[in-house]
């Protein structure tokens, strides 16, 4: 059994439906396909709720009117029409839905639906292509808590119930959700942005699968985002340990919550150009060899706390874990800490929780911050590297090991 993951990249138009098909059909073993939202289909979600969510009911229903349009689309270029005929909607999230008092709680319930809209429509081509597969319902068998918007995984529960609907099927081809899942209760659930890969993973962990292969717009895992750095190079094999510390600097090609499950159970796990599926692309795996370039790493969108305490008391000593209770609570993601005696700094995420954390760090605290940051992670290295980094930039704050240096930088 192998596990291949589409993003919305590979299925933003009838082409990329068409391309997937193409490279499932060339496939001989029992398959399961987690499939992302279709293009930036979860944007326009979000769009929706935060519409809802301040009373815009008309700039809602005019994003999903797009939403609808643009699906509707797809599927009639792929003669799928009575797709839509027979009912793929969530015209209630609309008009019918009484908004929770809790907005990620509303936000899973919404946004849920591109994965549910995308699945649908790849499998019914599937199907038209003489492709039988099963059509599965992630948020009955991926089983988690409430944590609404960055659910954790009941791992026995989810376990049993996909290993139950699977083993148990005649069929050889799976068409499932990424990102998306549910509570015992029939709530949806989510697993974090860009947390297809982590539903891949999970099923390769849950089916003891022979491998996982994440299909991306890029020819695997490179050295730096092409969309930033001109001439990047190709890092064919890296370590699940390497993966880690790439993905959690920021590193876009794969999810951090993705290595844990494959690691467990030793599951290779590789990075595809789905425009080119005869490539070699890149494999995460149990492997000594160091990756021998550069990586360049910029995670954007940073705000930069500075903590202080209002007795000039040593906060490392006094303040540490109620700092970070706090952080916890209003889950903010940390991506570089640095801390001298008297103060304690914090590079974080911006989200929508930021604000009320801050004012709740101030009534313990004097808080400083600054905004419209980028972090930028090196590993590998040197000092031209880093004498290149900075010049010319508003350095905000930097840290050096033997092999990572890593730049706060000001956003021009």
């Amino acid at each position: 059994m192998k596990i291949y993951k589409f993003g919305g990249a590979s299925v933003k138009d009838a082409a990329g439906v068409r391309n997937v098909c193409k490279i499932v059909a060339g496939e001989s073993d029992t398959l399961v396909i987690v499939v992302s939202a279709m293009g930036k289909t979860t944007n326009a979600f979000e769009r929706i709720v935060n519409a809802r969510w301040e009373g815009r009911h008309d700039d809602a229903v005019i994003e999903y009117d797009k939403i609808r349009a643009y699906h509707r689309q797809i599927a009639d270029e792929l003669g799928l029409t009575d797709l839509f005929n027979n009912g793929i909607t969530s015209q209630d999230i609309i008009d019918g839905a009484i908004v929770p008092a809790n907005y990620d709680e509303f936000y899973d319930q919404v946004v849920c639906m591109g994965e549910l809209f995308s699945s649908k429509i790849l499998s019914a081509y599937l199907s038209k292509c003489g492709i039988a597969n099963e059509w599965l319902n992630m948020p009955q068998l991926l089983i988690t808590d409430s944590t609404f918007r960055e659910a954790k995984v009941d791992y026995d529960e989810s376990a049993k119930r996909i290993r139950n609907r699977i083993f148990n099927s005649r069929s050889k081809v799976f068409v499932v959700q990424g990102f998306i899942a549910g509570t015992i209760e029939g709530y949806h659930t989510t697993l974090g942005r860009e947390g297809s890969d982590y539903t891949a993973a999970l099923m390769a962990n849950f089916l003891d699968a022979e491998s996982v292969t994440i299909w991306k717009d890029v020819p695997g895992i490179l050295n730096a985002d092409p969309r930033i750095v001109d001439d990047t190079v190709l890092i064919p094999e890296l370590s699940y340990r390497e993966a880690v510390e790439l993905a959690y600097s920021g590193a876009q090609v794969i999810h951090p919550k993705s290595i844990r499950p494959v690691e467990n159970k030793k599951i290779p796990l590789f990075v595809k150009p789905f425009g080119n599926p005869a490539a070699t692309g890149s494999i995460i795996c149990e492997t000594e060899r160091k990756v021998d370039v550069p990586v360049y790493i910029w995670r954007k969108n940073q705000l930069l706390i500075t903590m202080r305490a209002k007795d000039f008391s040593f906060i490392l000593e006094d303040s540490l874990s109620h700092i970070f209770d706090i952080i916890k609570r209003h889950r903010l993601k940390v991506s570089l800490i640095q801390s001298s005696a008297v103060t304690i700094s914090v590079c974080v995420d911006k989200t929508r929780y930021v604000t009320n954390a801050i004012a709740e760090l101030s009534e313990a605290y004097v808080v400083t911050y600054n905004e419209n940051l980028s972090l930028l992670t090196i590993r590998g290295t040197t000092p031209e590297i880093l004498r290149k980094e900075q010049e010319g930039r508003s350095i905000m704050l930097t840290q050096k090991t033997r092999r990572t240096a890593r730049l706060v930088i000001k956003d021009e």
